[in-house]
C-alpha cells in the first residue's frame, strides 16, 4: 500500500508538469512572442515642392586680360638711351616723359638746317628786289625780255630753296622731338625692355602699356549658350584668390572656335587692386530669375544616373517616383519634371528607404 501512494505522488507530479503551459520540462524557460507583420521601418517627415523664384545665371571660365595694350618704341635709330625714367607698375599719363635718347647729333643737325633757312631767305630777299627792278624796266625797255624772265626765275628758285630748307628744319625739329618718348595715354607700364646706353631702332618695343589700365575677362562659353548673352548684361567673377568682383559684357565674339566650339565673350572690369592680367577666373553671366519648384536636396535620391523621390500611399507605405532635376541653390534642387507642388514627399533619409516600405509619419518641428 504504500509503494501505490507514492507512485500516484509521481504521477501526479508529472501531470501537473504538463498543465503548466509555456514552460519546459525544467520548468525555467519562457518562449517571446513573434513581432507584428508591417512595423514602420523608418520615421519620416514629409514635405512639399515648393515654388520660389530663383536667379538664372550661365557659368563660364576665362583669361583676364588687357583691354589694349600699346607697344612704345623709339621712331630714332643710331642713338642711345641716355634716361629710363619708369619701370613696370608705374601709372603713367598721357604725354608723361617714359625715356631720352641722346640728341647731341640731332641738335648740330638741327642747327644747321636753321642756319640754311636764313642762308635762302637772304638769296630769296635779293633775288626779290631784283625781279622787282626787272619788272619796272620792262616798261621803260632797259631790258630785254630774256633778262627780265631770267630775273624772275631766280626769285622763284630762292623762293623754292626757302621752303626746301624750312622742311629739312622742320624734320630735324621732329627728330629732335622724337628723342623723347613719352606715354601715348593714360594707363600702367606692364612691360620694360629700356636699359640706358643701349642702342635704339625704329620699331624697337622698349616699353609695354595697358592702356587706361583696362582690363577684361574673356570668358568662353559654349555656342548653345552664347544666344543668350547680349552687350550691356552684367556678370559676377571669382578670382583665384576667392574674391570676387562685377563686371559688364562689351561685346560677343563674332566667330566661335572650330576646335572647342566655344565662343568668346568680352566683359569689362572695374580697376581692383587684386585683378591682374593673365589670371584664370570663374564667372557667371546673371539672365535674371525664374520661377522654379524646388526641394531640400537630402529630399532627392541620385542612383544609376538618375534621381527619384518617394511619396506615401494610404496604407504609409513609400512610392518611388522617378523626377528630373535643374539648378542648385544652396541646399535645395530644382524639380523639372515628375512631381507637382501637391505632391508630398519624404524630406530625407531617403537613402534608407526602398520601394514598398512602410513608415511612420511624423510632423515637421516648425
Amino acid at each position: 500500500m504504500a509503494v501505490v501512494g507514492v507512485l500516484s505522488g509521481l504521477i501526479g507530479a508529472c501531470g501537473g508538469a504538463k498543465e503548466s503551459p509555456g514552460k519546459g520540462v525544467a520548468g525555467n524557460t519562457q518562449t517571446s512572442a513573434p513581432a507584428p507583420e508591417g512595423a514602420p521601418a523608418l520615421t519620416v517627415e514629409l514635405t512639399t515642392p515648393q515654388r520660389v523664384e530663383w536667379p538664372q545665371v550661365i557659368s563660364a571660365n576665362g583669361n583676364i586680360a588687357a583691354w589694349q595694350e600699346a607697344a612704345i618704341g623709339a621712331e630714332i635709330s643710331g642713338a642711345s638711351l641716355t634716361d629710363v625714367l619708369v619701370n613696370v607698375g608705374d601709372e603713367v599719363k598721357k604725354g608723361q616723359l617714359l625715356a631720352r635718347v641722346d640728341s647731341d647729333r640731332v641738335l648740330t643737325e638741327l642747327a644747321q638746317s636753321k642756319a640754311a633757312v636764313i642762308e635762302a631767305e637772304a638769296e630769296l630777299a635779293e633775288a626779290r628786289l631784283n625781279a622787282d627792278r626787272a619788272r619796272k624796266m620792262e616798261i621803260t625797255g632797259s631790258l630785254s625780255a630774256q633778262q627780265i624772265n631770267q630775273y624772275i626765275t631766280r626769285e622763284q628758285t630762292a623762293l623754292a630753296h626757302v621752303n626746301a630748307e624750312k622742311a629739312r628744319r622742320a624734320a630735324d625739329e621732329l627728330h629732335l622731338a622724337q628723342t623723347r618718348i613719352v606715354a601715348p595715354d593714360n594707363g600702367v607700364i606692364s612691360a620694360r625692355t629700356a636699359t640706358v646706353g643701349s642702342l635704339v631702332q625704329p620699331g624697337q618695343e622698349l616699353f609695354r602699356l595697358i592702356r587706361g589700365n583696362r582690363l577684361e575677362w574673356r570668358a568662353e562659353v559654349t555656342a548653345s549658350e552664347l544666344g543668350r548673352i547680349r552687350p550691356g548684361m552684367k556678370a559676377s567673377i571669382v578670382l583665384p584668390n576667392g574674391q570676387s568682383t562685377s563686371g559688364t559684357v562689351r561685346m560677343i565674339a563674332p566667330t566661335v572656335d572650330v576646335q572647342t566650339r566655344n565662343a568668346i565673350v568680352y566683359v569689362d572690369l572695374p580697376h581692383h587692386r587684386e585683378t591682374r592680367a593673365g589670371m584664370y577666373a570663374h564667372g557667371e553671366f546673371d539672365l535674371g530669375a525664374s520661377g522654379a519648384l524646388t526641394l531640400p536636396q537630402s529630399a532627392v535620391l541620385a542612383r544609376d544616373g538618375f534621381n527619384y523621390v518617394y511619396r506615401l500611399d494610404k496604407e504609409n507605405r513609400v512610392v518611388e517616383l522617378k523626377v528630373t532635376v535643374g539648378r542648385r541653390l544652396g541646399s535645395r534642387i530644382e524639380i523639372t519634371g515628375g512631381c507637382d507642388d501637391k505632391t508630398a514627399v519624404v524630406a530625407s533619409g531617403v537613402g534608407f528607404l526602398t520601394d514598398g516600405d512602410k513608415v511612420r509619419v511624423v510632423e515637421a518641428p516648425p
